[in-house]
């Protein structure tokens, strides 16, 4: 079985989504692509950008975090109670603890500045993503 990679993402999943389409754009037939919600309307979304399983919620999140290759998503998803709470300790913790590797893009907006990281567009991180996994793949 090829590499299984996890995006996890939460509010109305749109970042999630456009992180699917890149990874979708560049996935071989046995890599496997999961959206990992923390709401259902993140799910749909991720789903919609080419995600070929998705689940939904704390339990589910920490299950997959466990269960994958790679984990994709904000750092926020390191923080407990970031995505205005969307990520619990739990799911945060599960994240951090994963043996995963972790491609995780340094969003400012979510109260997090990772201090020596060049600010890019996001169509630039999102293509520095597509380029780490097709390295991967």
């Amino acid at each position: 079985m090829g590499i299984k990679i996890a995006v996890i993402d939460g509010k109305g999943g749109g970042l999630g989504k456009a992180i699917c389409e890149k990874i979708s754009e560049v996935m071989k037939e046995d890599t496997r692509l999961y959206a990992l919600g923390t709401n259902a309307a993140a799910t749909m979304a991720m789903m919609k950008g080419g995600a070929g399983d998705g689940a939904t919620g704390e339990n589910a999140i920490c299950h997959m975090s466990g269960q994958v290759d790679i984990i994709v998503g904000s750092v926020a998803v390191l923080v407990a109670d970031s995505m205005m709470g969307e990520i619990s300790p739990k799911i945060a913790a599960a994240v951090a603890g994963s043996e995963a590797e972790k491609l995780l893009l340094p969003l400012q907006k979510c109260g997090i500045n990772v201090v020596g990281v060049k600010e890019m567009s996001m169509n630039d991180m999102l293509a520095e993503i597509k380029k780490e996994i097709s390295k991967r793949l």
